[in-house]
């Protein structure tokens, strides 16, 4: 009879466990020196290798040649484990043995001492899904077991195991497998096999089973049973339904040059082609994600899964988005492969969400708008008034504020343009509001040093509240003359010239939030 490649090349003992090198040692330590403990959690993604390691650990401690940590693979205990059918090593599904009344029965039999081999082992898969209730009934036995008794228990989702149940066992979390020892299994496997696989197919399986070595053997086998001895990725990519690198490039130069109709003739393909629609978004975050880290940290780290030809497009790529641009990609991939989940029109969500990209790739940041980064370019910044004589106040604060500006603190700005400066002495002062006090205050190094730079001196900077001012300060200008003035002032601010380039329309009010 047939056996399906994840189970004919399932590890026999610990050396062949792929990417569980922690698990694997510590193991064989505690093994090598005779400290075996009566309870186990091996917790992580599924197919990584749980209950694998679960198995092997019970052939190594009934192994006839005695407990050690490495099985002898021969004599009739370690076969028996191995073909599942040891009287002394009891597997448990726990999705369908979960009740008070099955933990009952388990806890009757641990009573027993061993039919023939050293220790009773318990595997129990699924451990999660054991209620409340027959963990609670469990906690006792697993607190103070017969030394026979070994219980090894399995999950993909360990938050779930009660803290009073996971304090009394040995806690390791399972890693998923690292992509390129999925490629080197199944490279030997299909050696093993006399499959001829392309490298890029490898690659597709191994991309599909996420982190999980059975899935992308299991992939593998189906892989093998449509197209023979011979693997093609072309091939591999239709029958996983794995979305071809042509087609997520095609967003990328779709984004690069701005082309919403690039996006929807792409969209029409794929739905023409019967591509679903939701893991092609999938697909599309993933590409993107490797784009940020080929961005960031290079396309040769560690941190991409992805073959060398892949890293080279991937380089090439990355080069024409700044991280920023990458960043807000990714987040609207997601919020749009979070809304195919459900949507009832897949194809134009789908549509709209791309045209949405090519949309955010055309927004400035505020900073750039105000510094003319827009479309329209921004007046020239006048020139930096000589140190002396001192400018008047007003004038200070305005080219302050428009330094800070210049230099991405936006928030400083702001709170300086709120603020009434004056000068005494060595000091500038700023009267500021009690909401903008807190802003300087964290800041005051930068400003002390624009104002600097600016007076040509050292001077000090002091935040005050407007109520401290001296008596002395210059009487407030009667109201049709302040609007006046305040207007004037505005318009007449590059900062402001340059926003209303950018952006168009009529100031129609200007106030002056420094005024009570």
């Amino acid at each position: 009879m047939y056996q399906v490649i994840a189970r004919k090349y399932r590890p026999r003992n610990f050396a062949e466990v792929v990417s569980q090198d922690h698990v694997q040692q510590t193991r064989t330590n505690a093994l090598a020196q005779g400290r075996v403990g009566h309870g186990y959690i091996f917790a992580g993604q599924r197919g990584t290798g749980k209950t694998t390691v679960a198995r092997i650990l019970a052939k190594c401690l009934n192994c006839e040649r005695g407990a050690g940590p490495e099985p002898c693979l021969e004599c009739a205990s370690c076969r028996e484990i191995a073909a599942g059918s040891a009287l002394d090593v009891i597997e448990i599904d726990a999705a369908s043995n979960r009740g008070i009344d099955d933990v009952r029965e388990l806890r009757e039999n641990v009573r027993y001492r061993p039919a023939r081999d050293r220790y009773k082992v318990f595997i129990i898969d699924e451990a999660h899904q054991i209620t409340d209730a027959a963990f609670n009934a469990l906690l006792k036995t697993l607190e103070e077991p017969p030394e026979w008794a070994v219980f090894l228990l399995c999950t993909t989702e360990a938050h779930k195991i009660p803290a009073t149940i996971s304090s009394r066992c040995q806690n390791f979390t399972f890693r998923m497998v690292e992509f390129d020892r999925v490629v080197e299994r199944m490279q030997w496997i299909c050696g093993q096999e006399g499959i001829e696989a392309e490298p890029d197919a490898l690659a597709v399986i191994a991309l599909a089973g996420d982190g999980s070595i059975r899935d992308s053997l299991s992939a593998l086998d189906q892989a093998i049973a449509s197209f023979g001895k011979t693997l093609r990725a072309a091939e591999v990519r239709r029958l996983l339904g794995v979305v071809g690198g042509e087609a997520l490039e095609e967003v990328t130069a779709a984004l690069a040059e701005g082309s919403a109709s690039r996006m929807l003739e792409l969209v029409e393909r794929l739905a023409a082609g019967g591509q679903n629609l939701q893991h092609f978004a999938g697909e599309l975050a993933r590409y993107f994600r490797n784009l940020l880290v080929a961005r960031t940290v290079g396309a040769s780290s560690r941190l991409i899964a992805a073959t060398e030809e892949e890293r080279r497009r991937l380089e090439q790529y990355a080069g024409r988005f700044s991280e920023e641009d990458l960043t807000r990609y990714v987040q609207l991939i997601l919020n749009l492969y979070r809304d195919l989940q459900h949507a009832p029109h897949p194809r134009f969500h789908l549509e709209l969400g791309l045209v949405k990209l090519v949309q955010a790739g055309r927004l400035v940041s505020i900073e750039e708008a105000l510094a003319g980064g827009g479309a329209t370019p921004a007046p020239p910044r006048p020139a930096p008034v000589p140190a002396a004589p001192v400018p008047p106040s007003g004038d200070l604060r305005s080219r302050l504020a428009a330094a800070l500006l210049a230099q991405g603190q936006q928030f400083t700005a702001d709170a300086v343009e709120h603020s009434r400066v004056e000068e005494a002495g060595g000091e500038v002062i700023f009267y500021a509001p009690a909401d903008q006090q807190f802003v300087l205050e964290s800041d005051k190094a930068a400003v002390e040093k624009q104002c600097e730079q600016l007076l040509g001196r050292r001077v000090k900077v002091r935040v005050v509240l407007p109520e401290s001012a001296t008596a002395a300060a210059s009487p407030p200008p009667r109201p049709a003359e302040q609007a006046s003035s305040a207007q004037t002032r505005a318009m007449a601010h590059p900062q402001v010239q340059s926003f209303v380039s950018a952006f168009g329309g009529q100031v129609r009010e200007v106030r002056d939030l420094k005024e009570k």
